[in-house]
């Protein structure tokens, strides 16, 4: 009589430990998602008044790690060397704007994209030099991030003079100081360093279309990528997404 208790107890353990096995994914410390961001690039990842790490990645980052049962452990590291950072696994992902491109899907693994952004040209405030284009930035010292998609962009573009930075916080005060005659970025960051930081800068010209971004792992572990893509799903579904979204942005950055 009681064996059909013990068989429905080890069904029950069986399905949990299935349940387990699919939602905590290999990672490179168990029950740990070491996540990698700048913490210098608000509204993504910066820290506050308190020295507290927050922002619109952060809240994402935290949302998909409890979905995937891991415990988030942040790593603070300057873009200019981030990506090489996940390839000698000093972390298991990279949760910072990480634009989806073909030349770093060679490389690394990325996510469904989670926001969509458009890059932006940044100006002073109180000039009057407000480019459309990147055409219009020719012979100009524009300063941006090393080695992002917005260096590539404007080296792409040809005959600009392409100061690079580690980070935002280091070419908006050039820019403000009159050191840079404009840098360039993302359109969300801009909106809210204008709104929330009062810097003496200005949106200028819009460039091209939205930009996916998504989450960065390494390319071999395709499990870790798979999981990560559900969570990214149901906190979608959940509405979870949504609320962070609005948080930060007062819009859902889900879509183009």
């Amino acid at each position: 009589m009681r064996f059909p208790i013990l068989l429905t107890t080890l069904a029950l353990a069986a399905g949990l430990n299935a349940q387990a096995a699919q939602t905590t994914p290999p990672t490179l410390t168990g029950g740990v998602l070491k996540i990698a961001m700048e913490g210098t690039y608000p509204p993504f990842t910066f820290k506050d008044e308190r020295g507290q790490l927050t922002g619109f990645d952060v809240d994402v980052a935290k949302a998909v790690a409890a979905r995937l049962g891991l415990k988030p452990q942040f790593v603070l590291t300057e873009w200019s060397g981030i990506l090489g950072g996940l390839q000698a696994n000093k972390y298991d992902v990279i949760v910072n704007q990480v634009g989806i491109t073909p030349e770093r899907q060679k490389t690394i693994g990325l996510s469904q994209p989670y926001a969509y952004s458009s890059p932006q040209i940044i100006v002073r405030k109180s000039g009057s030099f407000s480019p459309k284009t990147l055409a219009d930035l020719k012979g100009k010292r524009v300063g941006v991030g090393l080695g992002s998609n917005f260096e590539q962009q404007l080296r792409a573009a040809g005959g600009i003079n392409v100061v690079t930075y580690p980070g935002a916080p280091e070419y908006l005060a050039d820019l403000a100081a009159g050191r840079l005659d404009a840098a360039y970025n993302d359109r969300l960051l801009v909106g809210y360093l204008i709104t929330k930081n009062n810097l003496p800068i200005r949106g200028a010209g819009v460039v091209g279309q939205p930009e996916p971004v998504g989450i960065a792992f390494k390319k071999t572990n395709t499990a870790l990528g798979s999981a990560i893509n559900r969570a990214l799903a149901q906190i979608k579904a959940d509405g979870t997404y949504a609320k962070i979204s609005r948080k930060w942005f007062g819009a859902d950055v889900s879509k183009p």
